[in-house]
């Protein structure tokens, strides 16, 4: 999944269905969580990339993500997502932590002129803007990861 400490993408479906969604496949960058603007971290702001294979990949503000993804009509749900273990300053753990919690609970997702937004059933919200930036450094190896799921 890692060749020269860059994400590659997996041709193995890791929920044992297809995705669905091709408008969802690339890369979007988290505009707001929870009403907020998200805090920058060390490698600016969150974004994840979801792949057609189904597995969904970014940065949630201070640890890079990795897990698998599907959407059935307008239900987003999240198979097992691990992290890096890396501490960052506390704006960004924030945000960070808001960002996990609509990666761990899923929710409708509701496409718009801008991008999509994410209601999780307790009420989180993420509002998801395209973008084609990611950052190009990985965190250090010895970081490993921690599963949420």
């Amino acid at each position: 999944m890692r060749e020269h400490g860059q994400d590659e993408p997996t041709t193995a479906d890791l929920t044992g269905g297809i995705p669905d969604a091709p408008w969802l496949h690339g890369t979007w960058q988290v505009a707001r969580i929870d009403g907020a603007e998200p805090a920058a971290g060390l490698q600016g702001p969150p974004w994840l990339t979801f792949e057609g294979d189904g597995v969904v990949f970014g940065y949630a503000g201070v640890n890079r993500v990795r897990g698998t993804w599907r959407l059935d009509g307008s239900t987003l749900t999240f198979g097992p997502v691990v992290a890096t273990l890396m501490a960052g300053p506390a704006d960004a753990t924030a945000t960070e932590r808001s960002v996990l919690a609509v990666l761990q609970d899923g929710g409708t997702v509701t496409p718009g002129p801008e991008g999509c937004g994410v209601r999780t059933p307790a009420g989180r919200t993420a509002e998801l803007v395209r973008t084609s930036a990611r950052p190009a450094a990985d965190p250090p190896v010895d970081a490993g990861p921690h599963v949420l799921h």
